[in-house]
């Protein structure tokens, strides 16, 4: 989630609502100046017991950030407690639970981003092994209640952990229980935007099931491979899912800004603090009778902040996120934005991956969505079959993407290889959760414990 490192005192305040898609129109870019952002969560646990530390035991989240200055790492402060860090690889945050996740710069080619991923991960780990902490990269918790878990001190997220409840039955597992992988892209035009949005949106599905990886809750098999894909069924329907209208005709910026003052609020933040806001409306914001700031009108950097708080499968800021995968281990990270990079970033793969999703019905995509995070690959397929039939085309498309891109490495390698971890999964037909299972019901004798030796980065 996002973690504000600067308020903008100056930010002009919004005049009219054609500033608001001014906002999106302001992310376009020439295709050489596109980049590529990756944003990675692991979960953090003591090497002595397993348990989740909080933020201010000895050798706990505190000390983790804090430690990372040793590697160049400033860090930033909210009402007096370190909660993020910022530096030239982007910036380190805090989940709610203390999940930590790296915030990638915005980087030119797949080798820049997997050595950040690699930088990133040596460093955490040197920390780590000092202040007996671990890293896992797992979707969800495998073992763990919500009580166990310590609760970070942000502001953003204690409104929202008073707001969860009243909208749905599993926002505080999203919040407390899982991490994700997630990249963000670039686009050129209003057109280029739309299209790439449609074909994210549509094959997010696949992403989900490729990267399903969370087939424990508290010590158990769930039932799912990807528990945290199935949390977001039922965080708040106001704020997520498949976004219908994208799919149809003119959609644009501006029915994108439609969707997101139709959004609930969650806080406006001022003067250092947030203010809870939890369920009111941006558009009473725009005309002055926000209730908690009577009289006052919202800044662009209160637009910017409000889309923050929409969690749909792909979200719209001045560029593209894709957020339907679990997170894992290190040559996952690297994998998921080859895959989106090789179907968005060249017009004839993203031309042919259009013409792959482009006659789904809204039903069928919204039936695929549903039923990915029981059946990954197996899941039906609009038109019939399942969706494991078109994995390995989909790899195709994206391979003949990163081909074309031809971003060469020292040793004369292009970017291609980064998504040899999912060509392995298509070829075995197993996604990584089906493999944990296959460990739990086998190796492991149902000792879940065994996952924090072999899942640890």
């Amino acid at each position: 989630m996002t973690t504000k490192t600067v308020s903008d005192r100056n930010a002009p305040v919004i005049e009219d609502r054609s500033q608001l898609i001014e906002f999106f129109a302001r992310g376009e870019k020439p295709r050489d100046r596109w980049r590529i952002g990756t944003e990675h969560e692991k979960f953090v646990f003591s090497l002595a017991d397993h348990h989740a530390p909080g933020y201010d035991e000895p050798g706990g989240i505190r000390d983790l950030l804090m430690a990372l200055t040793e590697f160049g790492w400033q860090p930033v402060e909210e009402n007096g407690q370190v909660i993020a860090m910022t530096g030239a690889d982007g910036s380190i945050s805090l989940e709610p639970a203390g999940q930590f996740e790296l915030s990638g710069a915005p980087l030119d080619n797949l080798h820049q981003t997997c050595a950040e991923t690699g930088r990133h991960l040596h460093q955490v780990k040197a920390v780590g092994d000092r202040l007996g902490i671990g890293f896992l990269g797992l979707g969800m918790w495998p073992d763990k209640a919500r009580a166990d878990l310590p609760i970070m001190p942000k502001g953003r997220y204690a409104i929202m952990l008073r707001h969860m409840p009243r909208v749905g039955s599993m926002g505080l597992d999203m919040m407390l229980r899982t991490c994700t992988i997630q990249t963000n892209l670039d686009y050129a035009s209003e057109a280029d935007m739309a299209q790439k949005f449609r074909v994210a949106l549509a094959l997010q599905p696949l992403g989900t099931a490729l990267f399903a990886n969370s087939p424990f809750t508290e010590g158990k098999p769930n039932g799912y491979l990807s528990y945290r894909s199935h949390i977001w069924s039922d965080t708040d329907p106001a704020r997520t899912g498949m976004l219908p209208f994208v799919f149809e005709d003119g959609f644009g910026y501006e029915r994108y800004a439609d969707y997101a003052l139709d959004v609930p609020m969650y806080f406006v933040y001022r003067d250092g603090r947030y203010i809870d806001a939890a369920g009111l409306s941006f558009r009473d914001f725009l005309d002055g009778r926000l209730s908690v700031l009577p009289g006052e009108r919202p800044t662009i950097e209160d637009w910017a902040d409000h889309l923050s708080t929409a969690f749909p499968e792909v979200r719209l800021k001045t560029f593209l996120e894709m957020r339907g995968s679990d997170g894992g281990p290190w040559d996952r990270i690297c994998a998921l934005p080859a895959l989106w990079v090789g179907l968005l970033y060249d017009q004839g793969a993203l031309d042919a991956a259009w013409d792959l999703v482009k006659d789904w019905s809204m039903e069928a995509r919204e039936e695929l969505r549903g039923a990915v995070p029981r059946l990954a690959l197996d899941a039906p397929l609009p038109g019939g079959g399942k969706l494991r039939d078109i994995a390995g085309e989909v790899l195709d498309i994206a391979t003949a993407g990163l081909t074309a891109r031809a971003r060469i490495d020292a040793s004369g390698s292009n970017e291609t290889g980064f998504l040899d971890p999912l060509r392995e999964i298509v070829r075995s037909g197993k996604v990584p959760a089906e493999l944990l299972l296959e460990r739990y019901h086998g190796a492991w004798g149902g000792d879940l414990s065994r996952v924090y030796d072999e899942l640890s980065y």
